[in-house]
């Protein structure tokens, strides 16, 4: 099997416990995406149209400063990304990580945290943005998944 980096970005805690099973499901190597400035419970209240994640969440060129990048993207062939669903699609941090890493030429698997929407509008919405990776599938997560779950999708 490809060597796997499971990266994530995670608000709440759901989106991280998803990843660390994947990461243990497949063996890879486990990668938080962090904002330099940590969300807080009012950064992340979707009714404040005022609140900083609707306010990033409106302005689709926002990119929001990491405070890591992969220092060894190369070695890995599969690249899986996690996060939670924000306005129907990928948090614009989401953007930042793809472009700060070059994963051309690697299969690329998104999954999602969201108690409602699929992943569907997330994957197309980075598919469309990111032509020239070779995103292969999406998946939303519950945690409560047994771990073949994992491995079948990655598989």
């Amino acid at each position: 099997m490809s060597k796997v980096l499971v990266s994530y970005f995670s608000a709440s805690g759901t989106t991280k416990m998803v990843a660390e099973k994947i990461n243990t499901a497949i063996n890879g190597d486990l990668f938080e995406i962090e904002p330099v400035d940590k969300y807080t419970s009012a950064d992340l209240d979707w009714t404040n149209k005022q609140s900083r994640s609707s306010v990033e969440m409106n302005d689709k060129s926002f990119r929001p400063p990491v405070l890591n990048r992969v220092q060894n993207i190369d070695d890995y062939d599969t690249v899986v990304i996690g996060f939670p669903v924000w306005w129907y699609t990928a948090p614009t941090i989401i953007n930042t990580f793809i472009e700060e890493n070059n994963l051309v030429d690697k299969n690329v698997y998104v999954f999602v945290t969201s108690g409602g929407s699929s992943s569907d509008k997330s994957f197309n919405d980075l598919k469309n943005s990111y032509g020239d990776i070779n995103f292969v599938s999406s998946k939303r997560f519950t945690g409560n998944e047994s771990s073949d779950v994992y491995i079948d999708w990655i598989k």
